[in-house]
Formats: C-alpha cells, structure tokens, sequence
C-alpha cells in the first residue's frame, strides 16, 4: 500500500488486486491464463465478497488481464497493481528490472531495494536458490 500512497492509486482497487491476482494460477512457472481466470472471478465475487463500484471492478478486472503481459502503460491504478506485482517477484527467485516498472516510484531505488528486500524473505527461508540470489 506504500506505492499506492505514494502513486494516489485507487487503494481498494489495489488491495483487491493483491488477494486476487494470482488465486487463478495453477503453478508459479508458465501459466498464461492465470490473469484471465483471477479477472473472472474478480466478476463472479463482485457484490458479494468484493465490494467495488463498477468504475473500480473495471480497473480491477484490466489489471488482473494484464498483469503478466510486460504492459507499462494504463490508469495509475492499473499500473500500481503491476507494479506491486512485479516489485515481489523476488519470491520466485527473479530481481525485478526497473525499466519494466511502470511509475516513477516503483522505479525509485530506495523502494526498490526495499521491496526486493521483503519478497526473498520467503523464498530464502525455503532454501531455494541462496547461492545464486542477490541480497542487494
């Protein structure tokens, strides 16, 4: 929620995004579909455990498509949950490139490092990959 703040993104929107974005993912390898089957049921709970307007279940619904697609440009929004989602690929052993990073915060090296920092953590209590994985 700190890039949120810092971006003036739609907070609900993105705290959705974070539960739901990859609840349609059937491994944390090659899943294509995934975004499509999370903005789908992004669709089925909206009105029941989701609690959005339409404007925002739309945002939500475009960031959960284009989640995995590499895209830099959208509402700010939409480019906070990529964002977001892209700062914690440290949990799957890959150092996030900046310049796939589609706000200035995101990109600002302080959250960056930070960000990196957090989303190893589970990933280097499991074991995995620790020779190879920057810290830094």
């Amino acid at each position: 929620m700190l890039l949120a703040a810092q971006t003036g993104a739609n907070t609900r929107v993105v705290e959705y995004f974070a539960f739901i974005h990859d609840l349609g993912r059937r491994n944390d390898d090659h899943d294509p579909e995934h975004g499509l089957r999370a903005a789908g049921l992004a669709r089925e709970l909206a009105g029941e455990l989701i609690d959005v307007t339409e404007v925002e279940l739309g945002l939500l619904v475009h960031a959960c498509e284009g989640h995995s697609e590499g895209h830099l440009e959208a509402d700010v929004t939409v480019m906070t949950c990529w964002d977001a989602d892209r700062l914690d690929l440290g949990r799957v052993g890959i150092v996030p490139d900046p310049s796939r990073l589609c706000t200035a915060a995101a990109r600002d090296r302080d959250l960056l490092a930070a960000a990196y920092r957090r989303s190893i953590q589970g990933f280097l209590e499991r074991g995995y990959g620790c020779r190879y994985l920057p810290t830094s």
